[in-house]
């Protein structure tokens, strides 16, 4: 084996690894891939024959470019307060795919994307790689230019935000079914009582429609639930409360998608389809036999892309 080969072998065995950090600090599985091709461009101009700790040199490459990348984004958006959904990972509501496991492991789900959507660049990348990944601060201090204390600062910030958000899931993915199986039957029944027995009265919907001509209205979420941008040109946007989200599951159930189950970033969902096109996907958060959040991606653009065939659909 020449240099370069061994060089290659090197990287490879950290690839899984630093693409799970970049698409955690990213949400976006195009924009992750990226941040480890420029990781390998900077460690194959870099001699690094003298670096103890690869993965952990690796990790502060791969964070410094997902840093710069979201640090441009978040000039670019138009609206940053509006819900944006991550990059969803679909797989059989039977298990997740092995491919994905390493993507997922240590997630508790796409609600706790959506939420770090909402922190600083900073926040996020303090919270990510020492709440998820285990970095010390003293190795994230100068990543985002700060002190160690500093840096622990932000990743309180930032776990103070989350926790005030409901985006932990109970553990047992059956219940977690149960709870949606049997709220996509009362939404489809039009069965208000029943709705409200498996939503928790501060439950939170988020949906992501995307750039919608004319400023309208979501066009409905997974299950029923979506509409949640509303009127007024409002494309995307949030409803909390047990008794709206209740009325619009029935209302946009009325629609007539098909619903097929599955696994959304490793918790309970379901996508909606009509004439084998994706219209949205749904990922639940069930937290005590309840459902305490709904996240929506509903962005006819980026739901083009998605594989419906892992599902049968």
């Amino acid at each position: 084996m020449d240099d370069q080969d061994e060089k290659t072998e090197r990287f490879e065995e950290h690839r899984a690894h630093l693409r799970a950090v970049a698409y955690r600090m990213l949400g976006s599985l195009g924009e992750a891939d990226d941040a480890v091709q420029e990781a390998w461009i900077r460690f194959d101009r870099t001699d690094t024959t003298e670096v103890e700790n690869l993965r952990g040199w690796l990790t502060t490459v791969v964070s410094r470019v997902a840093l710069n990348m979201l640090r441009a984004r978040r000039t670019r958006r138009e609206d940053p307060f509006e819900p944006h959904m991550p990059d969803v990972i679909l797989d059989r509501p039977s298990g997740t795919d092995p491919e994905h496991e390493a993507l997922l492991a240590d997630s508790v789900g796409l609600a706790l994307l959506v939420v770090l959507d909402t922190l600083s660049a900073a926040e996020r990348l303090a919270f990510v790689l020492h709440d998820i990944f285990a970095v010390p601060f003293d190795e994230i201090a100068p990543i985002v230019d700060r002190s160690p204390e500093a840096a622990r600062q932000l990743a309180s910030r930032a776990r103070r935000r989350i926790q005030g958000e409901p985006t932990v899931p109970d553990v047992d993915l059956a219940r977690q079914r149960e709870v949606v199986d049997a709220f996509l039957v009362a939404a489809r029944e039009g069965d208000f009582d029943a709705l409200l027995a498996v939503l928790d009265p501060d439950v939170v919907v988020r949906a992501d429609v995307g750039a919608v001509p004319g400023g309208g209205g979501a066009p409905g979420g997974a299950g029923g639930a979506g509409g949640a941008g509303g009127a007024g040109g409002a494309a995307s946007g949030q409803v909390r409360g047990a008794v709206e989200v209740a009325r619009r599951a029935m209302l946009f159930a009325q629609i007539g998608l098909l619903t097929h189950p599955a696994l959304v970033n490793g918790v309970a969902g379901a996508v909606t389809t009509r004439d084998g096109v994706a219209v949205s996907v749904g990922a639940f958060t069930v937290r005590g036999g309840k459902v305490v959040a709904l996240d929506i991606l509903a962005d006819p653009d980026r739901l083009r892309s998605l594989d419906l065939n892992v599902l049968g659909a």
